[in-house]
């Protein structure tokens, strides 16, 4: 059986940190907590933990998880074009419970599985999931339930759904505790998921493609109700979607326990995050995570 830490126990929380670590520069699943509901992370840029990843919550790569990010510069790292109606989003919002769909940079080095292009993100308001965040880079993170099942928000809920199939998991407490849960279903505290793609052409609109915690009134108040769809034009997620947006059926994927959205086309930067290269810019140092590596294997052995 695999073990929880409690980081609530500072003992805990450093041998946690440091084996989720570890177990992410080796492609393994670790679970996290995240503001929303608890999440299974993996290496986003490497294709075969985003792979374990699936085949864990037994979903297919037409379901690609959304991408967690330690902060808005990693969002123009790899957003191919990020609008002023985003950034006024995020910089209402983030961290927290919403989830914003864009075109990714065309010269990424990943696979995410069928995102025609896009990709879902999101930076949670966890500072255990800030923190590894900060250590590993972009993450790609589901809801940590089988498909079809309730999101966990526990890492025992978790834990029973997964398994030995995640090698760390990190017990942040409940989740989802800081929102009223308006979801799409009962106790939901899934992020909203905005498609924001239809902005790279003129008049385009957002469309929420998942009801979550951010409701549509307060995105209205940010942005003006003229720029959202109406809402019997807003695409439909797969409710088995979150921890990042991890659904959309058709055209976004989301997964967090939010599985996200998924289209094309990519565009220019607004603000270039200062490197020419976006995935060196995105990723931590080589050293950082081989430090990481070291003391993963040595608390291990």
């Amino acid at each position: 059986m695999t073990a929880i830490y409690d980081c609530s126990v500072d003992s805990q929380l450093l041998t946690g940190m440091r084996l989720a670590r570890g177990a992410i520069g080796r492609g393994e699943l670790v679970v996290i907590p995240t503001d929303t509901v608890y999440g299974v992370a993996a290496d986003a840029f490497d294709a075969a933990a985003v792979g374990r990843l699936l085949e864990a919550k037994g979903r297919e790569r037409t379901s690609p998880p959304p991408v967690l990010i330690p902060g808005i510069p990693t969002l123009d790292a790899l957003a191919s074009e990020v609008p002023g109606t985003v950034r006024r989003l995020v910089e209402e919002f983030w961290p927290g419970g919403l989830t914003v769909i864009l075109h990714a940079q065309p010269s990424l080095q990943w696979d995410l599985g069928e995102t025609r292009g896009t990709v879902a993100l999101r930076m949670p308001a966890n500072p255990i999931a800030l923190e590894l965040l900060s250590e590993t880079g972009p993450l790609a993170v589901s809801s940590a339930n089988l498909s079809g099942q309730p999101s966990a928000v526990t890492a025992a809920d978790a834990e029973a759904m997964l398994g030995d199939s995640v090698t760390v998991y990190l017990d942040g407490g409940p989740a989802g505790e800081g929102y009223e849960a308006i979801g799409e279903r009962p106790g939901d505290t899934s992020s909203t998921i905005v498609d924001a793609t239809g902005l790279a052409v003129d008049g385009g609109v957002l469309r929420i493609v998942r009801a979550g915690v951010i409701s549509r009134e307060r995105i209205a108040e940010v942005v003006g109700e003229d720029m959202l769809a109406p809402a019997d034009e807003a695409a439909t997620v797969d409710p088995d979607a979150e921890a990042a947006s991890d659904e959309a059926e058709d055209e976004a994927a989301t997964d967090e326990g939010e599985d996200e959205a998924a289209t094309d086309d990519p565009a220019a930067a607004d603000e270039p995050a200062g490197s020419a290269d976006p995935v060196a810019s995105a990723r931590p140092a080589a050293s950082a995570r081989d430090t990481a590596d070291d003391g993963a294997d040595a608390a291990a052995s």
